[in-house]
């Protein structure tokens, strides 16, 4: 086998300070002419195996990845377009991280470069990866023809052709991009690694640890919401309670999960989404020995995408739902508040004639005080759904 390991001196910046690895003006911009380059490089070489593999390892990996989600964007937004479905990001969306800090390990093993701290990285990510699509897949968005609701309803208020915008420089652009951004703090670690060596630091012990806890609450996150909806499915059909889900007539006529985890937030799984990524930068800047780095870009862009996403989904449900809005007051939209209060507490109002409560949903005002409001419960809550 050819030795490639040539190729580092014009691949990576000669970083001296862990600083300097997270100084995008030293280890981006000046590599960012290969990226102009590679796409003739490869169509040059594209039946040549030790020329594509000289080829990657002699390209800065931060631009290998940026050109390869650069390729994506024109892909995704085809195949959106034709099928006039918008959700071809969202099927991408928990592996395509995952490719990109593979990327980063596979990288510095090919280049001999010290990679435990990349192997960590990358562990954690393919759970996170491997957690994500698994829900994702029960939930059938994998199913031909399925679609994030949400989409529908931004269609509806911009109309086609603002829809066709709005796919080019969001959907298929920007998510693109950012998929690729987060895993920024990555290649900083990469180049840490040609400093520091393998020695493990107190920082990646604690990050890679933490990232784990954040998988795992997802993961309880998401179950807890999956059993919930698996209950109410069951009650709508049965008008009777499921007893071996452990839920009550009330939890179910809500309409929305408001135990366990979400007793305490109201999205818990897109607060362990957000921690997973902002602690992969916090990482990079302990490793580097820097306050703020570009990686921040990333970070917050994440933030800001989920904000404005939690914001139109709490919409709709607030829409759908009549205690949504009490839900709101009571408990945090992502962290736990000092004044959380469960849904549980809330008494449902007393039926007139013969003092027992309404057991009907979360409408309760209005909903019918006869002896057989149960059932009639039943069949409010397959009209919201």
């Amino acid at each position: 086998m050819l030795d490639f390991r040539p190729a580092l001196d014009v691949a990576l910046p000669a970083v001296r300070k862990l600083p300097e690895c997270a100084d995008v003006y030293t280890t981006i911009i000046p590599y960012l002419p290969q990226l102009y380059e590679l796409p003739q490089k490869i169509f040059e070489n594209y039946d040549n195996w030790e020329a594509l593999q000289y080829i990657y390892l002699s390209t800065n990996p931060f631009i290998t990845g940026l050109a390869f989600a650069l390729f994506l964007t024109p892909v995704v937004l085809i195949v959106s377009e034709i099928n006039k479905n918008y959700s071809q990001v969202d099927r991408l969306w928990s592996i395509l991280p995952v490719i990109y800090n593979c990327h980063y390990a596979l990288w510095a093993h090919q280049s001999g470069i010290p990679s435990q701290k990349l192997d960590h990285v990358m562990a954690v990510t393919i759970l996170w990866g491997a957690r994500l699509t698994f829900n994702y897949w029960r939930k059938g968005g994998y199913s031909i023809g399925s679609e994030d609701y949400r989409w529908n309803i931004v269609k509806d208020t911009i109309g086609p052709f603002g829809m066709f915008i709005f796919n080019i420089v969001f959907i298929s652009l920007a998510q693109n991009i950012l998929l690729f951004i987060i895993t920024g703090p990555t290649y900083v670690l990469l180049l840490c690694s040609r400093i520091s060596g393998n020695t493990l630091t107190t920082y990646d012990s604690f990050f890679s640890k933490l990232i784990f806890l954040t998988i795992i609450v997802e993961f309880y996150a998401d179950q807890q919401q999956w059993n919930f909806h698996q209950a109410k499915d069951i009650y709508k059909r049965t008008a009777k309670v499921p007893r071996s889900y452990g839920y009550t007539r009330e939890q179910l006529d809500r309409g929305f999960n408001t135990s366990g985890l979400w007793a305490y937030s109201r999205h818990p799984n897109f607060a362990a989404e957000q921690g997973v990524w902002v602690f992969l930068y916090q990482w990079c800047c302990c490793e580097s020995f820097t306050y703020v780095n570009w990686c921040f870009a990333g970070a917050l862009s994440y933030l800001i995408l989920f904000q404005s996403s939690t914001w139109l989904t709490e919409k709709l449900s607030a829409g759908k739902y009549p205690e949504y809005k009490v839900y709101q007051k009571k408990v945090g939209k992502f962290l736990p508040k000092t004044s959380t209060e469960s849904m549980d507490s809330v008494k449902a109002p007393q039926v007139e004639g013969n003092g027992k409560k309404d057991e009907g949903n979360g409408k309760a005002k209005s909903s019918s005080s006869t002896p057989n409001s149960a059932s009639k419960a039943g069949g409010k809550a397959k009209k919201r759904r």
